[in-house]
């Protein structure tokens, strides 16, 4: 995952609202968004080459969400997948800040990871670059390749858009996450990758011959407590056009 937004008790409909963007290699497999008969039950999809998964919700209303922090020069070769750390909170009984002080101890394992998670009710992020855990407040906020709410283009841009969405329906979100626009260089993060590099990964919707938005996911919560999951896979088209090579979409209360 390479980018959520997240509105929480924000809007007078949706008490929670997640957007997001699942980024990676086009040659990566994967299997899209599924119920999985654990227990409780776990509505997520899966990586195939280690297992894991970049995002899910369970039945009762845990949930969790990973991106990846971008520096290479802090890259570890022979780290364990991030994708288990997932897994790990979807599938055990420890509320949050005990799963980060748990996480906290071998936060040295991993290549460095920005994590949401917690429930419908409470999110909180942690991240080992920083190592500090924070209870989201009320608000919308946004993470990317770097920490919590820092303002790359994509994550301002995504958040004013989020904001500012009276009816947030699911085709208005899809589109917030469909934007492709390139910011200006000089409003580029420098994080030790090219400026080529920098470019390709600047929008919300990032394409390229290699590497790109593999599939955009929506959660949200009513009034009513009824979470709606949607799912959106898209084929790997370089730099053409994205064509929806999938949909998904689950419905259940917490």
């Amino acid at each position: 995952m390479c980018l959520i937004l997240v509105s929480l008790s924000s809007h007078p409909s949706f008490p929670l609202i997640i957007a997001s963007n699942r980024d990676e290699f086009h040659n990566r497999a994967t299997d899209p968004m599924a119920w999985h008969q654990t227990t409780p039950a776990i509505l997520h999809g899966t990586d195939l080459k280690e297992g894991g998964t970049w995002m899910g919700i369970t039945e009762n209303g845990r949930i969790a969400a990973l991106t990846n922090h971008r520096d290479p020069s802090r890259i570890k070769p022979d780290a364990a997948s991030r994708g288990w750390i997932v897994s790990r909170f979807l599938e055990g009984s420890d509320d949050a800040p005990d799963f980060a002080e748990s996480l906290r101890k071998e936060k040295d394992r991993y290549n460095g990871f920005n994590l949401l998670f917690g429930t419908v009710d409470r999110l909180y992020h942690y991240s080992n670059i920083s190592d500090t855990l924070t209870q989201l407040a009320p608000g919308v906020h946004g993470v990317s390749n770097a920490l919590l709410n820092t303002p790359w283009p994509k994550v301002e841009t995504g958040k004013k858009e989020l904001e500012a969405l009276e009816h947030p329906s699911e085709e208005h979100l899809f589109a917030l996450l469909g934007n492709r626009v390139k910011p200006d260089d000089a409003l580029l993060p420098e994080t030790g990758m090219s400026l080529e590099w920098e470019r390709i990964l600047s929008p919300l919707f990032i394409q390229s011959e290699i590497y790109g938005t593999r599939s955009s996911c929506l959660i949200t919560m009513d009034s009513h407590r009824t979470i709606t999951a949607t799912e959106r896979t898209y084929t790997c088209p370089g730099t053409g056009p994205a064509d929806i090579s999938g949909e998904r979409r689950f419905q259940f209360k917490v």
